[in-house]
């Protein structure tokens, strides 16, 4: 099985993108903090986090299936790759596993709270708050790309209720805010 270090380079390979290149670290990092909350392997959760929209870029029209189809060759776990193929909900693959709701649940999320971060005037997650990210939550308005009801959904499907899931992806990034340039 391909290490995670060779993942974030196969990521890096395809992806060009600074912000979406950031958006899969904040993905890798909410999943690793899922991991360690539910006792799961790491390195493969945020392997599945930092690989999920590694083809959008590229083939935005063949998304999620040609990076499943790079990623099977090179022989990542079938785990990671219905993981990858369920976070798109088009893709009508159902989310079995706690690793593909984990992901479902943390890819809009990650987004909404970046957008919520680069509306603060000093442009750092290290001061915002729960309370705060709710109201941007509601805000149909803020952020109209983010997908609310697949952050509810993937909440429920979690088991986690919702302000507890938006508290917990909020310190995750948190606590690696330089490494997501949002310090």
């Amino acid at each position: 099985m391909p290490s995670f270090q060779e993942a974030l380079a196969l990521m890096e390979a395809w992806t060009e993108s600074e912000s979406l290149r950031r958006h899969m670290r904040a993905v890798e990092v909410a999943m690793r903090a899922y991991a360690r909350r539910f006792g799961e392997e790491e390195e493969l959760w945020a392997m599945a986090g930092v690989l999920h929209d590694m083809d959008y870029e590229k083939h935005p029209e063949e998304h999620p299936y040609r990076a499943v189809e790079e990623l099977k060759r090179l022989g990542y776990p079938e785990e990671v790759l219905k993981a990858i193929l369920g976070h798109a909900s088009y893709t009508g693959v159902p989310r079995e596993s706690l690793m593909a709701k984990a992901l479902f649940a943390v890819d809009e999320l990650t987004g909404l709270i970046t957008a919520a971060v680069y509306v603060r005037p000093d442009r750092s997650i290290l001061g915002l708050e729960l309370p705060s990210l709710k109201k941007k939550f509601k805000d149909k308005a803020f952020a109209k790309g983010v997908n609310r009801e697949e952050i509810r959904l993937g909440a429920e499907e979690l088991g986690v209720p919702l302000d507890e899931h938006l508290a917990f992806v909020l310190e995750a990034m948190k606590a690696e805010a330089e490494l997501l340039g949002l310090k």
